[in-house]
């Protein structure tokens, strides 16, 4: 099958309007638009704005999930789950998060914070005792030299992407590259405890430099540590399960397999699968970039979020938690940084819209969310009471993202209140 035609084939599963329901995959329902201000003739170019990808071979397929005040108005598979065998995209199908990841270990965080386990101004070394007494990299005369920090990383540092740690500069090189990424066999235990004594690249809170895999991945044994559970045990005993997020996890069981999507790549003027290297081995669940999630489960995650911290009657966190995962604390440090504009601020493990007009998005003022290496991303617009996911198994897919965007938004229109 071409991917022309996968694409003409597309799954549009935009069931009739019914009434308001969360569900699950198959069972989420789509909402009349206009219940809650969304302009129905105009959610069509979402759909558009992923075609024009499909048939052009960027990407094979995607999903694609909006909702306002908590009802969904458009939920569509476009494309295919994979080129080669033909599958076609559906909306049960399941994706690599990647750095998606992220904010669900800061959501993990946050919920212990309001529990007093921990704070934002810990000193990591708190919970794990090898982080005591950093030393910096700095380049003196040609020559680079380890000098004591300042002060030691906080959490507050790792959640913020302030901290130094492996973030790809001075520090880091200093290192063999192989001692920067956990090893087969690693337990989160394993991995955070060898890379502590690592040298920072600057000073903590003294810049915004993205770290990969250490830095969230320190919060996710904080989270072991604080809470006395293993990583995965917490998010699916204080997250998913009671978030009603039953596909998620950070591996794909047997009867999963056949809607995990596949990633895929361009070679030359074809949309070929692509070998997939990047892999944890178990026992080792990554906070930074570890999870397996569905468009489904993700749009709950972000719609708790939405609600201030609750989803059907579950309160998660408090809506102060969700202001001050969503607020930016690293003033302008941030924008410019991984190919950002100006008008981009940093929160918990998620980026934020500062001044839209800088930024020449389409978002709010205030929207926060983030995506991954293979292309998943979800936002939250507060003000506009907007919630959107999109999830594709491919890289550099920036501008289609940025396209979904204003897809998304163009399609929005005033309302005083929900219907």
């Amino acid at each position: 099958m071409t991917l022309r035609r996968v694409a003409a084939l597309s799954i549009l599963l935009t069931a009739p309007w019914t009434t308001h329901a969360v569900g699950q995959g198959a069972d989420l329902v789509i909402d009349d638009p206009s219940r809650v201000g969304v302009v129905a003739e105009r959610l069509p170019r979402i759909s558009e704005a992923v075609r024009r990808r499909i048939e052009a071979r960027e990407i094979a397929g995607a999903v694609t999930l909006v909702a306002r005040h908590g009802r969904i108005v458009h939920f569509e598979a476009q494309g295919a789950l994979d080129v080669q065998s033909g599958a076609p995209m559906t909306r049960e199908a399941l994706f690599r998060m990647a750095s998606t990841t992220k904010p669900v270990t800061a959501a993990a965080v946050v919920i212990l914070i309001e529990e007093g386990k921990v704070r934002l101004t810990d000193p990591v070394s708190r919970f794990i005792p090898e982080f005591r007494n950093p030393r910096v990299a700095v380049e003196r005369d040609g020559r680079v030299e380890l000098v004591p920090a300042s002060r030691e990383i906080q959490v507050l540092d790792l959640l913020t992407h302030t901290s130094g740690l492996l973030s790809g500069g001075l520090g880091q090189k200093q290192l063999p590259g192989d001692s920067t990424f956990p090893k087969k066999g690693d337990t989160l235990a394993d991995y955070v405890g060898r890379i502590a004594t690592a040298p920072l690249d600057f000073e903590p809170g003294s810049r915004w430099a993205y770290s990969p895999f250490a830095g969230i991945d320190t919060l996710a044994r904080i989270v072991e540590v604080a809470s006395e559970r293993p990583f995965d045990d917490f998010l699916r005993e204080r997250l998913f399960d009671p978030m009603g997020m039953h596909d998620t996890s950070f591996v794909v069981r047997a009867d999963q397999a056949p809607r995990y999507a596949s990633l895929h790549a361009r070679e030359g003027t074809e949309l070929k699968k692509a070998d997939y290297s990047f892999a944890f081995d178990p026992p080792y669940n990554s906070g930074a970039a570890g999870l397996i999630s569905s468009a489904a489960d993700f749009f709950r995650f972000a719609q708790m979020l939405a609600n201030g911290g609750e989803l059907e009657g579950r309160r998660v966190l408090s809506p102060r938690g969700v202001e001050l995962l969503s607020a930016n604390h690293v003033g302008d440090r941030f924008q410019g940084s991984l190919g950002r504009p100006e008008g981009m601020g940093f929160g918990f493990a998620v980026e934020v819209v500062v001044d839209p007009i800088r930024a020449a998005t389409f978002r709010g003022a205030g929207s926060y969310g983030w995506d991954g290496a293979f292309g998943t991303q979800f936002w939250v617009d507060p003000r506009e009471g907007i919630v959107a996911v999109f999830m594709v198994q491919a890289s550099g897919v920036r501008p289609i993202q940025n396209d979904f965007g204003t897809a998304v938004m163009q399609a929005v229109g005033n309302l005083d209140h929900p219907r």
